[in-house]
């Protein structure tokens, strides 16, 4: 993926880097041109050679999370292969469990909530993940609405679990989603206690 630690990146690419770093840290208003130029321990004028204003970064930044999120990880899973159950797998690590894209999507999701065009483009993203899943859970169920209730559910584990607090009496979280993937994947429960 583009985003690899050492990789040279283009200053402009540097400034989208660091206001995506700031935004899952802090949220949109954690990107002030001041703060970033900063960081980059550039001047804040340089900024305006790559960037119209900062609305330009923003929109620049959610084209950057929505390729990476999206392309880049579908790319990734029909790269690395293996059967639809190991792909829909593969592309919820890439997506939620990564320390990078997770924090960025998490923060892209409050801030959805109070903007529209970005609530507009988190529903692209999500309608491409489902059809994602839909794809692959359709390889192995033949139901309409039971794909779409699969996948919904699927979806909704990946996301819901960084927000539960709960504990699972005598079971890790880790076991627990394990069992959660095998009862939605339709795969032979193993126990992942021991």
């Amino acid at each position: 993926m583009r985003h690899i630690v050492g990789a040279t990146r283009t200053p402009r690419e540097r400034w989208i880097e660091e206001g995506l770093r700031a935004l899952a840290v802090g949220g949109p208003d954690a990107v002030r041109v001041e703060a970033l130029a900063k960081k980059l321990g550039v001047t804040k004028g340089g900024f305006y050679g790559h960037f119209a204003d900062r609305d330009a970064l923003l929109k620049a930044m959610l084209d950057v999370w929505e390729r990476e999120s999206t392309d880049e990880v579908i790319d990734r899973i029909e790269r690395e292969g293996g059967d639809p159950k190991a792909k829909i797998q593969l592309a919820g690590v890439l997506t939620f469990s990564s320390d990078r894209l997770l924090p960025i999507d998490l923060a892209i999701r409050n801030w959805a909530r109070r903007d529209e065009a970005v609530a507009e483009r988190l529903r692209r993203v999500d309608n491409r993940r489902m059809a994602l899943l839909r794809e692959m859970i359709g390889t192995f169920c033949s139901d309409a609405e039971e794909v779409e209730a699969r996948s919904l559910l699927a979806f909704c584990v990946a996301i819901g679990e960084h927000f539960l607090a709960a504990d699972h009496g005598g079971h890790t979280r880790d076991e627990v989603l394990a069992h959660a993937a095998d009862l939605l994947l339709n795969r032979p429960h193993n126990d992942h206690s021991h």
